[in-house]
């Protein structure tokens, strides 16, 4: 059997940007990607502190270093500049597996969305 658990976490960071007009997706600065075990076009969950919303999109690569969080496309209705979110996202392993599994969580600066 394989159960779905957390794989990797950015915990509270910044949104810098809200891009309507964008095809869709989640700018992360590829920084933050490295330290949270991300990669492009991976799907995420974005949980937004500020007013409750939670989406799913896939990441794009932000500039290393920027501290970029730009919601993108649709999505970017749902977040405005300087709301707080939360990013994850899950995998699917067996379940003995499952159980000493430990996934990655980094909990970046939420001025700069740097790595503390």
């Amino acid at each position: 059997m394989l159960v779905e658990v957390i794989k990797s976490k950015i915990h509270k960071v910044t949104v810098t940007e809200a891009n309507l007009q964008y095809i869709g997706s989640i700018t992360i600065d590829e920084d933050l990607m490295d330290a949270a075990n991300l990669i492009e076009n991976e799907k995420v969950h974005v949980l937004n502190l500020n007013n409750g919303e939670r989406l799913v999109t896939y990441i794009i690569k932000g500039a290393r270093g920027s501290g970029d969080i730009c919601i993108n496309g649709a999505a970017a209705r749902k977040v405005i500049v300087g709301d707080i979110v939360i990013i994850m996202s899950f995998g699917l392993l067996d379940f003995q597996e499952a159980k000493s599994f430990k996934p990655v969580i980094v909990f970046p600066d939420t001025k700069t969305n740097k790595l503390i």
